[in-house]
């Protein structure tokens, strides 16, 4: 036992200690942030402002009507100008508008025209800025027509049906809520499983590449070197994962209390949302269930792959050829994540939640709908239970083919000999 702590010791200070973990565990956030608030902002300013001329046949588009749509959607501006449409056609880029726009004569309440066409001699895009301004235009012109006064367009504009799903075992959790909580679990579990379990893989290798793996073999057997290779790198995924929570945290917190100094209705609104999110699930459960599935997951998937980087060579190609199928695996385990995130009650969501190779990634997706609403406590716990008995089965598995594949140099296995040597006696 003091030996596979030793190599656990050794494997989390050696990572933990590498410059590459903290520039990783530190910019990883930042660089989250500045993606979401940097496309934010880019598709904010660098978006081009369409000017568009109006020509009104119709005689309802006033000028009144136009300058409050311009007001309200600032991304584009419209013109009503009175120019015949043929002579505008030939000019209106001299006079500096993107393209222009025709209002039939006989547009009417009762006969509205099918299409309205901006034409241009560029390409401009996306147009839909300039569809909601003649929306909002001429919905005021069909109140108008109507005789509906102020107050009722008031009415009939905030008058609509939200829908809104509950669990009725459960009816604290909103249906758009649990999904997104369970996506994001997921996908978190979908990446580390990548990232980290490619890690196991790669530290097999270089220990056998380099011959290490033959002097450690010596004083310690390797099922220890195995499993203290993968807890130990398990125990630095689990740090980088805390310190990025400590980090949101700390973020949410600062911006809950107003250090921030951003006086912004919009953002305001954003983070009391997130405090609602957070208020309608059971999050103790929910983040004890992803510790578990993640731990769980990842050892499952860990020892698969440090048997797959025992048997290969100094070659990464090999490599990349034998991980491959543990790879398409997990992807297939997030698509299904996804689809469970979606419809928790399908059996598609309900036997890939209890599977060991897909369970993982899918019952996170399935949780945050309610337990025992959504899911039983007899799915949840087979689900538990196989996934614990699979990973020892596995771990066992792994560990006969790690104890002959970490001292074979110079053949390329295969799959086949790879579960000779797992049945190998």
């Amino acid at each position: 036992m003091n030996k596979v702590l030793l190599i656990i010791q050794r494997e989390y200070l050696s990572r933990v200690r590498k410059k590459s973990f903290i520039i990783t565990t530190l910019l990883f956030p930042l660089l989250y942030l500045g993606f979401i608030f940097g496309t934010s902002y880019i598709s904010t300013k660098t978006g081009t402002k369409l000017k568009i001329a109006i020509v009104d046949s119709s005689g309802s588009f006033t000028q009144q009507r136009i300058d409050k749509v311009n007001k309200d959607y600032p991304n584009s501006t419209l013109t009503l100008v009175k120019e015949n449409p043929a002579d505008l056609g030939k000019t209106f880029e001299s006079k500096g508008y993107d393209g222009y726009v025709v209002i039939p004569a006989n547009t009417l309440v009762t006969k509205a025209p099918d299409n309205l066409v901006v034409k241009s001699k560029k390409t401009l895009g996306t147009v839909s800025d300039v569809q909601v301004k003649l929306n909002a235009v001429w919905n005021e012109i069909k109140y108008e027509q109507l005789g509906i006064d102020t107050s009722k367009q008031h009415l009939l504009n905030e008058s609509t049906l939200n829908i809104k799903t509950e669990n009725m075992e459960d009816q604290t959790t909103d249906g758009a809520v649990a999904y997104g909580i369970g996506f994001v679990a997921g996908f978190l579990i979908y990446f580390m499983l990548l990232i980290y379990g490619s890690q196991v893989m790669m530290g097999v290798m270089e220990e056998k590449t380099g011959r290490i793996a033959e002097i450690m073999v010596s004083s310690v057997k390797p099922f220890q070197l195995m499993i203290g290779k993968i807890i130990g790198i398990a125990c630095v995924s689990i740090t980088q994962f805390i310190l990025w929570i400590v980090f949101v945290l700390f973020i949410y917190n600062l911006t809950k209390a107003g250090v921030s100094g951003m006086d912004n209705n919009s953002f305001s609104q954003a983070i009391g949302s997130i405090q609602g999110m957070f208020a309608s699930v059971n999050l103790p459960l929910i983040l004890s269930l992803f510790i578990f599935y993640f731990l769980g997951g990842f050892f499952f998937y860990a020892s698969i792959y440090a048997a797959v980087g025992c048997a290969v060579n100094e070659d990464m190609r090999e490599a990349q050829s034998l991980g491959f199928p543990i790879t398409i695996i997990i992807m297939f385990a997030f698509f299904i994540m996804m689809a469970a995130a979606k419809d928790p009650g399908s059996p598609l969501a309900v036997w890939g939640s209890i599977i060991p190779f897909t369970a993982p990634l899918v019952m996170m997706g399935r949780v945050s709908y309610g337990i025992p609403g959504t899911v039983p406590y007899w799915q949840l716990a087979l689900s538990m239970v196989l996934l614990i008995v699979s990973f020892l089965l596995v771990t066992w598995f792994a560990g006969k083919i790690y104890r002959t594949g970490i001292l074979m140099y110079g053949k390329k296995p295969t799959w086949k000999e790879m579960f000779k040597w797992a049945l190998r006696k």
